[in-house]
C-alpha cells in the first residue's frame, strides 16, 4: 500500500468529482512532496462532481475516513494515509457515495 502525498488524487465515485488535498504536516516528504496524515482527507471540498438534478446533491465535500490510515505509522502521532483511503461524501443518496484514491501521489514508498 503507497503512501498519500499531497500530489494524490481522490475522486467521489461520480468520477471526475475531485477531492482538494491540504497537508497538515511538513516533517516528512517524499521527493519533496509531504506525506498526507491522518484526517488530511476529511472534510474536504469536492469540486467537478457531476451528480445534479431536482433532488440530488453533487458531492461538495469529504467526511470522515473509514479506512485507508496506516496502523503501524504515524507522524507526530497521526496515522499516514495510504492508498487504500475511502469515506463517504455528502453527497445523495446519503450514506452510498463515497470516495477513493485514483493517484496516491507518488509511487516509491509503501507500506507491506
Amino acid at each position: 500500500m503507497l503512501f498519500l502525498t499531497e500530489d494524490a488524487a481522490l475522486v467521489c465515485d461520480h468520477e471526475v468529482g475531485t477531492v482538494s488535498i491540504e497537508p497538515s504536516q511538513a516533517l516528512v516528504t517524499i521527493e519533496g512532496r509531504r506525506v498526507l496524515v491522518e484526517t488530511d482527507p476529511e472534510g474536504r471540498a469536492i469540486a467537478g462532481c457531476p451528480n445534479v438534478g431536482p433532488g440530488i446533491k453533487a458531492c461538495g465535500r469529504t467526511l470522515k475516513v473509514r479506512e485507508g490510515y496506516s496502523d503501524l505509522l504515524s507522524i507526530e502521532g497521526r496515522r499516514v494515509c495510504l492508498d487504500t483511503v475511502t469515506g463517504l461524501t455528502d453527497g445523495t443518496p446519503p450514506g452510498a457515495v463515497t470516495y477513493t484514491v485514483r493517484n496516491p501521489g507518488q509511487e516509491i514508498l509503501e507500506e507491506i
